[in-house]
């Protein structure tokens, strides 16, 4: 006959604490995809924005995401396109001068670049984007401000696009 064993309170806490885990990993091992998983809806739907403001392209900066950060890459297409670009409140083109003016206020050039590109896709002119950049000296101050023109310059020789010289804000 074997003898009882005798656990201390903490010795079967941990004990049913370690059942819980096991029986919730195997639950999760045989559950459907979570609603941010690759073929959910809200994924499904960021990946449409996305499609939408890339005019139909394949957007390089989230496809290496995809490739080497697959969880960031569903997160970002569930969460952030799906369910917020995915809004229908603002139209596609005032969204995108909006993300433009955040993202030159917080100095991130890289993602005002990307958005400024979209806006373009989506209708807005060279001068209304400029004009985002002469906004941005109000909240951001000039560096900022300056930041976001070059980045400006940048896309607009990318896209063969020039404006009159000399022309006043």
């Amino acid at each position: 006959m074997n003898a009882p064993i005798i656990l201390s309170h903490t010795g079967r806490l941990l004990l049913t604490a370690a059942l819980l885990l096991t029986a919730s990993t195997s639950s999760l091992a045989t559950a459907t995809a979570p609603e941010g998983s690759a073929n959910s809806p809200r994924y499904e739907k960021g990946m449409q924005v996305l499609r939408d403001l890339n005019n139909g392209q394949p957007q390089p900066v989230f496809e290496a995401m995809r490739r080497e950060f697959p969880f960031l890459a569903e997160s970002t297409a569930s969460y952030a396109l799906g369910d917020v670009w995915g809004r229908e409140v603002l139209d596609p083109k005032t969204r995108q001068l909006a993300a433009m003016a955040a993202f030159a206020s917080l100095g991130l050039r890289g993602f005002f670049k990307t958005h400024a590109g979209y806006a373009l896709n989506l209708g807005a002119t060279p001068d209304e984007l400029k004009e985002i950049a002469y906004l941005v000296t109000v909240p951001a101050g000039f560096p900022r401000a300056i930041e976001a023109s070059q980045a400006l310059q940048e896309l607009f020789n990318e896209r063969g696009l020039t404006s009159p010289q000399g022309r006043q804000p």
